[in-house]
């Protein structure tokens, strides 16, 4: 990095340091506690993406996460309530953002968490290793990203995750275009405050409603006096970057990172952006199964660029050998009988169990996307046998062997010959209802123990 590009690299972050000092992000009250704000904590928690990772179930206690970015705290203390046990550590280049977090995390009583003013690129100053990293609404607006993905990874435990986002092009692109225009009335010439954000409800709002800028990047709450948030988030973002696809595993290539997965990785299947996903055009059908992951991102972006954040989780190259699908057809009865059978850790709450136990009683068919909509776009339709079957999931794991036996308990004969079920037929309808609710992360299968992965 040359001297002349530090130089614009310290004057962008400070301007940046300025405009959050002045409006610390997200302008969440500092009462409010999402304890119920299941897509939110499913996010958050470190299950999630470790189960995606190394399809294991990993316990929060004892982890040490670091919240990169941490603004006015709202996303610490949703890692804290996720991840129970676990110590969360918060920073930012804003001293105005980092007090409001230590109050807000100080409000809701969580005690193991520290806070500190600094760029991601001082953390390994803090002589800490990570097992999980939130760099959540930040990276787009780090003058070097591929710095501050070095940065973050050389922090980082040998199995942790980054979780790391940036803004989209395609999907932004009538913002970044509201920026330019701003900035050629040096309007952003300054720190945005009142005053300019008084002038862009001005201009816009004197636009004619068929103008191509106002369509696109402007709606009524905009013009609202509490639209402060909204305005510096978007019309008004300074350092606000634009990105694709390709830049997001160029940057990940740079900084010696893989990618492991989409955050929202159900909401970017290509095949679903087809009427039929199981009849593609016969290109599609014959060539999808031999495009790079990469590239199936990159289509569907072009195709359908609907998602505002690239918002992804990330490790350092592993070692160890692709896992195997979750209960895949060739392990043996005896294995797959021992196998443990969790629910999620956002689903087992005292809500959605009564809730469950309500369906069961009513003998209806439920979405489990009503309870959990972040890890699918189609509905994931259970009866109140599959509910009843699962219930003792609320409690802990439960093996396979539980699941087939308890089977058998609710419904012991065949429904249409009403002749009685064996433990291999049985054993049949437990598989094929987990494999259908697996990939969502509605339940997890991790690896039997004394299973090699292929």
């Amino acid at each position: 990095m040359t001297t002349e590009t530090a130089m614009t690299n310290a004057v962008e972050l400070e301007r940046i340091r300025r405009q959050f000092d002045f409006g610390p992000y997200p302008r969440i009250p500092l009462d409010k506690f999402p304890q119920d704000d299941t897509n939110s904590l499913f996010i958050h928690n470190v299950v999630t993406a470790y189960y995606l990772a190394y399809q294991t179930v990993v316990k929060p206690e004892n982890l040490v996460i670091l919240d990169a970015g941490c603004g006015s705290g709202y996303k610490s203390l949703l890692l804290a309530i996720a991840n129970p046990g676990a110590k969360i550590v918060g920073i930012d280049l804003s001293e105005a953002s980092v007090k409001m977090a230590q109050k807000r995390l100080a409000y809701h009583q969580f005690e193991n968490v520290e806070f500190h003013t600094m760029t991601i690129e001082e953390v390994p100053g803090l002589g800490v290793e990570f097992d999980y990293i939130n760099c959540d609404e930040v990276l787009y607006l780090v003058p070097n990203p591929v710095q501050a993905l070095q940065a973050m990874g050389s922090v980082l435990k040998p199995q942790g995750i980054i979780r790391a986002n940036l803004h989209s092009y395609l999907q932004r692109a009538a913002y970044f275009r509201a920026q330019a225009v701003f900035r050629i009335m040096g309007i952003m010439d300054n720190n945005p405050e009142e005053m300019e954000m008084k002038l862009v409800q001005e201009i816009m709002a004197e636009l004619k409603d068929g103008v191509d800028l106002k369509a696109r990047a402007w709606n009524p709450k905009y013009q609202q006096e509490d639209a402060a948030e909204a305005l510096l988030a978007n019309h008004l973002l300074v350092g606000d970057q634009a990105f694709n696809v390709r830049d997001m595993f160029n940057f990940l290539d740079q900084a010696g990172l893989d990618f492991i997965a989409m955050v929202n990785w159900r909401q970017w299947s290509l095949e679903n952006l087809f009427k039929d996903p199981e009849n593609l055009p016969s290109f599609l059908a014959l060539s999808l199964p031999d495009v790079p992951q990469a590239t199936q991102l990159e289509l569907y972006e072009l195709i359908h660029p609907v998602h505002r954040l690239l918002d992804f989780w990330c490790h350092r190259p592993q070692t160890q050998p692709e896992l195997p699908p979750s209960l895949p057809e060739d392990w043996p009865a005896e294995v797959i009988l021992k196998a443990q059978v969790y629910l999620h850790p956002q689903l087992r709450t005292e809500t959605i169990q009564a809730k469950w136990e309500q369906y069961i009683q009513e003998r209806v068919v439920v979405d489990l996307g009503t309870f959990l909509s972040q890890t699918s776009t189609t509905p994931v339709y259970v009866d109140s046998l599959v509910l009843s079957c699962l219930l003792p999931l609320f409690a802990g794991p439960q093996s396979v062997e539980f699941l087939v036996k308890r089977w058998l308990q609710i419904c012991p004969c065949d429904l249409t010959t009403c002749e009685p079920l064996t433990p291999s037929q049985a054993l049949t309808y437990v598989r094929q209802f987990l494999h259908r609710l697996e990939p969502a992360q509605f339940v997890l299968c991790p690896l039997p123990i004394g299973v090699k992965s292929a």
